[in-house]
């Protein structure tokens, strides 16, 4: 993000799969923490406190995360514009396994239809300095959903994650869906997607940061596995 700021680097997507790790938001109620700290400690999660928007969720395998680093003063000066974008790409990105996600009105993520009411199948939280964008988005993919009952998931009470593995009632590994993601984001963001390994991203980073070259506005990078 500082470096975006900096303008040494292009727009950067990064994806990863987080170990187990619940967050909270710099609006959240810790009261939405429904765990001990020694039960995370026995099940090995961390808890963190962050500067995204939105309450309380949980990351862990299975769950892909995508932080969008983007320099929105090159596309839209507009918040609730990138927000939308980024549920868009989820959202197209499930019609593709011919699941129909939606929006719900005053809730953020994307959410799908159960016979026992909506349930969300991917969350978003954002935050934005000088128009740069961190943070982002978790779509479960074959997530252990058992994890959200530590928390109250984003504050609401009464509604329940899914993960696509659970709508489609069968396996699906998280890389059928990350380079979906990824198309849909280039398309949605008019950027071009240039998929990259984490140590390649490293030397770009540091290059360009060394030499201060100018990013071209048009490109992304995408980078591919896991990080704590």
């Amino acid at each position: 993000m500082e470096a975006r700021i900096a303008g040494a680097i292009p727009d950067v997507l990064l994806f990863c799969e987080h170990p187990h790790v619940i967050t909270l938001g710099r609006n959240g109620n810790r009261k939405n923490l429904r765990a001990s700290g020694h039960l995370l400690a026995q099940m090995n999660v961390t808890f963190h406190e962050s500067d995204r928007g939105g309450d309380i969720t949980y990351h862990g395998p299975g769950q892909i995360v995508g932080y969008p680093i983007l320099d929105l003063t090159e596309l839209r000066r507009d918040v609730r514009w990138y927000v939308q974008q980024l549920e868009e790409t989820m959202i197209r990105a499930s019609a593709e396994f011919k699941v129909t996600a939606a929006r719900v009105a005053d809730r953020h993520g994307i959410w799908v239809q159960h016979p026992a009411g909506e349930e969300k199948l991917a969350a978003l939280g954002v935050h934005l300095r000088r128009w740069v964008t961190s943070h982002g988005f978790a779509y479960n993919v074959a997530t252990d959903l058992r994890y959200f009952d530590l928390i109250v998931p984003c504050g609401i009470a009464d509604k329940r994650a899914t993960s696509l593995e659970r709508v489609l009632d069968r396996a699906i590994r998280t890389d059928e869906v990350r380079p979906r993601l990824a198309t849909h984001f280039g398309e949605l963001f008019e950027r071009n997607m240039l998929d990259v390994s984490r140590a390649q991203l490293e030397e770009k980073l540091q290059h360009r940061v060394q030499h201060a070259l100018a990013p071209r506005p048009s490109e992304v990078v995408e980078l591919r596995g896991s990080m704590a």
